[in-house]
């Protein structure tokens, strides 16, 4: 079969597009025949660019988030047969921790990721275990399907789960053009809240507004949580979605926040270390709440509103398994609003 892999850390010059055997399912896996996969900042260009997220094998197959029609199934798997249309969730985890017998595999303390800590679905066919897969909706084609895995069950996690938004509340989206910002601005307006949209371009912005923001803010042109206050009449946001933890916007985001609000956040793109005015946290009662990813069954939640209608990917571009360096490039450019995809 075809596959992109890289034999060293790198740029995307690293990838390589190679013949590989078509790998076995195990007893409790499903051998799948991808269709589409999407290309991640975090999981894919800087895993694929430095080492330091623990134990990736060499030669490397990155791709979370493959989806396709199942193929095989391990000798113990029930519930799938071949040819179903299946997505996969990226999170690996182990079904026996606490976190995991609570329901919350999401938070496994031997969590680990596909196409990170395994091989992915950069390839033709990909291995993955049972448990992970979802029935891809009938609405749904293998695109939109792979596109929505990954950030829509996380914003729905981090707003409706953690952040406990109510209707008529106010939500701060940052990063708006990402995927996971593009994920928080539906997921919010389908929750009934009123969304204050903020990146650090005009088109982008523009492009929010189209997705359903109420309002927006360029945070490199304005001062975050001066322009937040005023559009909120000196309130703030109930719920500010954070996921950038850049030192410079930080404090805006919590300065932005209204008296009771709470903070959410699975991201940090701006490094791992931010400052914080302890006073003015607890003197507004604020609650900061993370979390990685989202339990299997929020997971399951979205993709039936998918199917529905209710919740959509943004695809900003979408390029063919041999253009994989091209698609690594466009992603790390940041010159994108929503998923970069790569068709199998």
């Amino acid at each position: 079969m075809k596959a992109i892999l890289f034999r060293e850390h790198g740029g995307p010059d690293v990838l390589e597009l190679v013949d590989v055997p078509v790998p076995t399912p195990g007893p409790t896996e499903v051998l799948i025949r991808v269709r589409s996969v999407s290309v991640m900042r975090t999981l894919d260009t800087e895993v694929r660019s430095r080492p330091g997220f623990g134990g990736i094998p060499l030669p490397h197959i990155l791709g979370a988030d493959p989806a396709g029609e199942v193929v095989e199934v391990g000798s113990t798997v029930e519930g799938f047969t071949p040819g179903d249309r299946v997505a996969s969730i990226q999170i690996l985890w182990c079904g026996r921790c606490r976190p995991c017998s609570r329901g919350l595999n999401n938070a496994c303390i031997r969590l680990r990721i596909q196409g990170v800590h395994t091989d992915g679905g950069d390839a033709e066919y990909a291995v993955v275990p049972a448990q992970n897969l979802v029935p891809i909706e009938s609405g749904l084609s293998y695109e939109e399907a792979s596109a929505i895995m990954v950030m829509h069950p996380t914003a729905w996690h981090l707003l409706i789960d953690r952040g406990a938004l109510r209707p008529g509340e106010t939500v701060l989206i940052l990063a708006a053009g990402g995927a996971l910002g593009t994920a928080g601005i539906q997921v919010a307006k389908l929750a009934g809240a009123r969304v204050i949209a903020a990146a650090g371009a005009d088109w982008k912005l523009e492009k929010a507004r189209e997705l359903g923001a109420d309002d927006v803010v360029n945070y490199t042109t304005h001062k975050l949580s001066d322009e937040v206050m005023r559009l909120t009449d000196g309130a703030g946001a109930d719920v500010v979605f954070e996921n950038l933890a850049v030192p410079e916007l930080w404090p805006h985001s919590l300065a932005s926040a209204a008296y009771l609000g709470r903070i959410v956040t699975c991201g940090a793109l701006g490094g791992s270390a931010v400052e914080t005015n302890m006073r003015a946290f607890y003197s507004k009662h604020l609650s900061l709440l993370g979390s990685r990813a989202a339990p299997r069954s929020q997971v399951a939640e979205v993709f039936r509103l998918a199917g529905q209608g209710k919740l959509k990917p943004v695809v900003h571009e979408r390029y063919p398994l041999e253009h994989a360096r091209a698609a690594h490039e466009h992603v790390s450019s940041r010159a994108v609003f929503g998923r970069v995809m790569l068709s199998v």
